[in-house]
């Protein structure tokens, strides 16, 4: 039997340490920044969680799906009247999404690395995270529950598809840290009294 989390660890952990993310976990992100991060990941999400629903794919975790509570947390912390910059990684990940929109257990490699990190670690970033941080935040029993059912759904994928869910996963886990390797090039004091300044 495959293990996705043992096959894709090495992307994980590659994500987890890039230096936006240290900053997302300070405790001390300007509200600004973190928008400008919510910007990006609504719109992944919302490409993802369009072709997933096309392919009944959240039948089993309804309330599953974030792009509803990112786009309630971003406008929540962005005042500006232009919207964020939307950067090359997102761009290129909703191409590539576009690309699979047919394939559902590729789709699901993305829930899994997407909506699973949500149910883990993400609960431990909302506590440090500004804003109402409802893209983290799962009713009574459902991060356990959700947590159970995606393990189930893609180990059932990898049993049969693990030539193509695999790439999908690792793909993602890269997505990811291109993100947060442009997120780091980002004006860190954006929406501060520093901003701009050395």
């Amino acid at each position: 039997m495959y293990d996705i989390k043992e096959l894709t660890w090495k992307y994980h952990k590659d994500a987890e340490r890039q230096a936006f993310v240290k900053v997302l976990m300070s405790g001390e992100i300007p509200e600004k920044l973190y928008a400008v991060f919510l910007y990006n990941q609504l719109q992944c999400y919302a490409a993802l969680e369009k072709y997933a629903q096309e392919n009944s794919l959240f039948r089993t975790t309804v309330g599953l799906q974030r792009a509803e509570h990112l786009s309630y947390d971003f406008n929540a912390l962005w005042k500006e009247e232009e919207k964020p910059e939307i950067f090359e990684s997102t761009k290129e990940y909703i191409e590539h999404v576009k690309g699979i929109r047919d394939d559902p257990e590729k789709l699901y490699a993305h829930i899994y690395v997407r909506h699973m990190g949500d149910l883990k670690g993400g609960q431990m970033m909302k506590k440090k995270l500004p804003g109402p941080c409802r893209y983290h935040t799962f009713r009574n029993k459902e991060v356990i529950e959700f947590g159970r059912i995606i393990k189930e759904t893609i180990n059932s994928y990898m049993n049969v598809y693990q030539h193509s869910v695999l790439p999908e996963a690792i793909y993602c886990f890269e997505s990811a840290t291109k993100l947060f390797q442009e997120m780091n090039k980002v004006d860190p004091y954006i929406g501060t009294d520093m901003e701009g300044k050395d």
